[in-house]
């Protein structure tokens, strides 16, 4: 499937359909979702995923507080591109202008796996927040031999406009989503999710913002910058993470100037996926949790 996901059809049964809505802010028309009433808390997903990864862990956030997630650029029913591409800085930059044409000044960014690594690239942009939460942070570059061997891998994956496609129809073919995600992310999440995950995999140009994103990815830039991020930082880690080892969220906290991180045993890279609950009271815990 090369064409766009198209909301009328492919969105006709997406989580949380009611809440969603789309925005215009600069190049891009964003496909945002928003639900519950006082501080604003912003949702940022990761990699090749969009907002119906927040399908369980929004609600329950929103039962105290006004939740805002977005599809991001390259991903889901967002259209266009940003200023900047899909580079790390360029996402950054893009999710601000969104919230600056929302209105809205956020009292968390919530980001999980490359989304957190958003979160925090727009603290050190100077976008003024309290805390940043981090669920299952993806923070540190590959090894470094490997490094310029994946990042020029990715981008000849961009460049081959077939890749995307070849990887989307093998998506929709072979049925092995679910069995995907759990080696890939070491969870095991319900089949609504495992629903929108086959759809996303089995667009190419999904998949093709996704691999553009990874192409991008400056974590060992970020990496350098994690002693200048002065807000608050809570990283909370499945242990069973199969993506993001905890000892690279370990390293992480040695460099960010206030930060605390949980550990949740038994869940994997979609923690927030597999168990909302206790994600949800681990960001509304105040020291950290070794569970």
């Amino acid at each position: 499937m090369s064409r766009p996901l198209v909301w009328e059809n492919d969105g006709r049964e997406w989580p949380h359909r009611a809440a969603s809505r789309f925005v215009q802010a600069g190049p891009l028309t964003w496909h945002v979702q928003e639900m519950g009433e006082g501080p604003a808390v912003v949702l940022l997903h990761g990699t090749g995923a969009a907002t119906h990864s927040w399908r369980h862990l929004m609600p329950l956030l929103a039962q105290d507080t006004r939740v805002i997630a977005m599809d991001l650029p390259g991903h889901g029913f967002t259209r266009g591109r940003p200023a900047g591409g899909l580079t790390l800085p360029g996402m950054a930059a893009a999710v601000a202008a969104l919230l600056d044409k929302l209105e809205v000044q956020p009292e968390r960014l919530i980001g999980h796996s490359a989304g957190a690594a958003i979160a925090l690239r727009m603290v050190r942009d100077g976008f003024a927040v309290p805390e940043v939460i981090g669920l299952n942070a993806a923070l540190s570059p590959f090894p470094g031999f490997f490094a310029p061997l994946f990042q020029g891998l990715a981008r000849a994956l961009v460049l081959n406009p077939l890749v995307p496609r070849l990887f989307a129809a093998s998506a929709r073919t072979s049925g092995d989503t679910g069995r995907l995600l759990v080696r890939s992310t070491g969870s095991q999440i319900d089949a609504e999710g495992v629903r929108c995950y086959a759809m996303l995999l089995g667009n190419a140009l999904h998949c093709r913002g996704a691999l553009e994103m990874m192409a991008g990815w400056d974590l060992a830039g970020l990496q350098r910058d994690l002693p200048k991020v002065m807000a608050r930082v809570r990283l909370i880690h499945g242990a069973k993470d199969a993506a993001v080892p905890t000892s690279s969220v370990e390293q992480a906290i040695k460099l960010l100037p206030q930060a605390t991180l949980s550990v949740l045993a038994g869940l994997g890279h979609l923690a927030h996926e597999e168990r909302a609950d206790l994600v949800a009271e681990a960001i509304a815990t105040a020291t950290p949790v070794h569970a």
